[in-house]
């Protein structure tokens, strides 16, 4: 095993590779944006054929919006995949062709808890179960909150039941801790904004004001 620390501060990076595909077929594709796909894969330099299983997916948004009371905006959704009523934060699939990131978290801030924001600030990237995926999360940090109307939106399925709330961003990190809320977008967008926070970094270059 080779060490990846370094005095290069770069070589500690995911690094893109792909593997030679053999064959490719799908299990599922239809009108909406999700699809399953099995590849025949080999490793470089060898004959061996394995099977790997993969959801394609465009991507999502989170926003993490914080008020000036530290108050964080949360909702509640029906997920039945999962079987649970989950504690989230506004998200939404990125689905609109070649819009920004930071475009699309700000439609659905407006559209889901009818929110606007002054101040936008990128907090993490991930990709959210990659060895079965390539769902990207981009989780942005809202601030400067200000009422905006969701317009002609209209929710649908499980949205439709959605509730919102406000919870203090004390007691929202304390759920995260204790486990009581474990959907991962929420837990990496709290932790990612306690560290910034105690690091002194949220308002360092890097946020995106308009």
């Amino acid at each position: 095993m080779t060490d990846a620390r370094g005095d290069d501060p770069h070589q500690l990076a995911d690094r893109p590779m792909s593997w030679p595909v053999v064959s490719s077929k799908d299990l599922h594709r239809d009108d909406w944006v999700v699809a399953l796909r099995e590849d025949r894969i080999t490793r470089p330099g060898h004959s061996e054929e394995f099977s790997r299983i993969s959801l394609e997916h465009p991507g999502a948004v989170i926003v993490l919006a914080v008020d000036d009371d530290e108050r964080v905006m949360c909702l509640r959704q029906y997920r039945h995949t999962s079987g649970y009523e989950f504690v989230e934060l506004p998200a939404g699939l990125r689905d609109a062709g070649d819009e920004p990131p930071v475009e699309t978290a700000k439609r659905e801030l407006r559209e889901e808890v009818e929110l606007e924001a002054s101040e936008w600030r990128q907090l993490l990237s991930t990709y959210g179960s990659a060895g079965i995926s390539d769902e990207v999360h981009e989780i942005f940090l809202a601030r400067g909150l200000s009422h905006a109307s969701r317009g002609d939106f209209e929710m649908h399925h499980e949205e439709a039941e959605m509730e919102t709330f406000w919870v203090p961003m004390a007691d929202l990190l304390d759920a995260v801790l204790e486990g009581r809320v474990r959907q991962g977008p929420l837990v990496q967008a709290v932790l990612a904004y306690e560290v910034h926070k105690r690091r002194g970094t949220l308002d360092t270059p890097g946020s995106v004001s308009e």
